[in-house]
């Protein structure tokens, strides 16, 4: 569990966490309901509920689930909405308690870290249009990716979703432009291994 948060901030990421994984492990909780009253930082936590089934080890779950919602909040990004939209029959779905819960035991040690770096700062990059589409973009294409059939990068694209809801969760603009980074890396190497993926299979087809 985290601390109380200062006066005059917001939850941190992990009391977000606690507070919709805390319950009736087998409990629903529709999407929409996770990033009402949290103003611009809807994102983050859409981005949050999106990344949880990267990290279930069930083949084809990522793909599934993860993939289209990723690229769903990334074409918003780039329409330069103020908060999420989902369409009713998506908003009304959502992960169990005991998903969220799992999710975030297994990140609390790392974002106990991260919570001493990371705060409020360089909001242009969050708050400008420029850079809020090229998050959209990269978020879109991240996605994409997540949706592909790419052996072994399910965590790694789930973890880089992550590091996107943080930017946002938290308002810090340079873990966003650490996110940038990892973002375009990881589209340009897992691009290509795509690419390679599928002149091989044409190959055997």
């Amino acid at each position: 569990m985290s601390g109380p948060a200062e006066p005059g901030r917001p939850p941190d990421t992990r009391s977000l966490l606690d507070g919709f994984a805390d319950g009736d492990p087998d409990a629903i909780l529709p999407l929409r309901g996770l990033f009402e009253h949290l103003g611009d930082r809807a994102f983050g936590m859409l981005l949050v509920a999106a990344a949880a089934p990267a990290f279930i080890p069930i083949p084809g779950l990522a793909g599934g689930l993860s993939g289209p919602l990723v690229m769903l909040v990334g074409l918003q990004l780039l329409l330069r909405l103020r908060r999420p939209w989902l369409p009713g029959f998506i908003g009304r779905r959502g992960p169990r308690r005991r998903t969220l819960a799992r999710l975030r035991d297994r990140l609390s040690p790392w974002l106990a870290r991260l919570e001493r770096v990371v705060r409020p700062r360089a909001t242009v990059m969050l708050d400008h249009w420029l850079p809020g589409m090229i998050t959209g973009l990269l978020v879109l294409v991240v996605g994409l990716l997540l949706s592909l059939p790419i052996p072994f990068t399910n965590y790694l694209l789930g973890l880089l979703v992550l590091l996107f809801a943080l930017a946002f969760l938290e308002r810090d603009g340079l873990l966003m432009a650490a996110a940038w980074v990892g973002g375009i890396a990881s589209v340009t190497v897992f691009g290509l291994l795509s690419g390679s993926l599928a002149r091989w299979a044409a190959q055997y087809v």
